[in-house]
């Protein structure tokens, strides 16, 4: 009795066999560091704690107290936090326009 399953199978072919009817499979083009093909949250970079304090040059203390009084947006992962990028960018821009 012959198997329908493996590759040697006639009704079945890998993908990108030469013989494909679609034609040969493109290869995937390559995507940059948090990038996604659904979009969404996967394209948020997100900053550590020290990587905010760095940025904006505070100390860590003082991102955790932006955090906890909710002037700067992050999210608790476990017992640390993560700042999206565009949240720091938000704040320095409204606490800049603020004393302007």
């Amino acid at each position: 009795m012959a198997s329908t399953s493996g590759s040697g199978s006639p009704g079945r072919r890998a993908v990108g066999d030469s013989d494909d009817p679609d034609g040969p499979q493109r290869p995937a083009q390559p995507r940059k560091l948090g990038e996604s093909p659904l979009g969404g949250l996967s394209s948020v970079a997100f900053l550590t704690v020290a990587e905010v304090a760095s940025l904006m040059r505070v100390s860590k203390m003082t991102v955790y107290r932006l955090l906890h009084s909710g002037e700067l947006a992050g999210v608790r992962v476990g017992r640390s936090f993560r700042v999206p990028e565009s949240a720091v960018h938000n704040y320095l821009r409204d606490a800049f326009n603020d004393t302007a």
